[in-house]
């Protein structure tokens, strides 16, 4: 991807600005793909050329918190806010992160702020994340119309789709809960939790084929998942 950017020539065609933003968005791609080190480099490289650019910040925020480097991701995730206050992408990430660490009034005081910007034109993101916030803090009744409404705006979105798999299981909506996994299985792949709820959503329901299946599968593909490891305890 250097070589995007390496000759000198499209860095003299380029303004500082737009060459952060390519470096940012090189960054935030190689986040989404897990490719932490090479995102990390861009990302810094972006915040030298343009420190006031506060998405470069909540990038950053959200690439140390990957890192589990929670002091400096608080730190990237104040600044950008400071440097942005109008910033729902930052307000909803930083809210999460609150929420996540145990300041559940923090938290949702920034994702309700996020909601309530005109300009947010991506809210099941925030939906889910206040429904997140709800359930770490055991309000399950609370948190499932927030995944709904995600829902309802964005009715592909995995994570959505996932809690709400997980709060029909535990509410004993057993064929609700099948419903939900297999409408994020069309937008999404399997991880251990997926398959763990699957196979005790089956085992509830009386299907131990299928039940069985899925343990499989959770054996092949994450054999050292602690969900694995679960299910080999209940076998043995």
């Amino acid at each position: 991807m250097s070589a995007c950017i390496s000759s000198s020539n499209q860095k003299e065609a380029l303004s500082k600005e737009e060459e952060a933003k390519l470096y940012l968005q090189m960054g935030t791609r190689y986040l989404e793909m897990d490719m932490l080190k090479i995102a990390k480099q861009n990302l810094e490289v972006a915040e030298q050329i343009d420190p006031d650019n506060g998405d470069i910040h909540n990038s950053l925020g959200a690439l140390y918190e990957r890192l589990r480097l929670f002091p400096k991701a608080r730190e990237q995730y104040q600044q950008s806010m400071a440097l942005d206050p109008s910033n729902y992408g930052v307000k909803n990430n930083y809210g999460r992160f609150l929420c996540e660490r145990g300041n559940y009034e923090g938290g949702m005081a920034l994702l309700n702020e996020a909601l309530q910007m005109p300009l947010n034109n991506r809210k099941w993101f925030v939906y889910t994340n206040i429904g997140r916030c709800e359930l770490v803090h055991g309000k399950m009744l609370e948190a499932e119309p927030y995944f709904r409404n995600a829902l309802k705006i964005n009715k592909r979105f995995p994570p959505a789709l996932f809690e709400m798999q997980k709060i029909s299981y535990h509410s004993a909506k057993y064929m609700s809960a099948r419903a939900f996994l297999e409408r994020y299985l069309a937008v999404a792949k399997h991880n251990a939790e997926t398959l763990w709820y699957a196979v005790q959503t089956e085992r509830a329901l009386g299907n131990e084929k299928l039940a069985e299946g899925y343990k499989d599968i959770l054996f092949s593909l994450f054999p050292t998942s602690k969900e694995a490891q679960q299910l080999k305890l209940i076998v043995n």
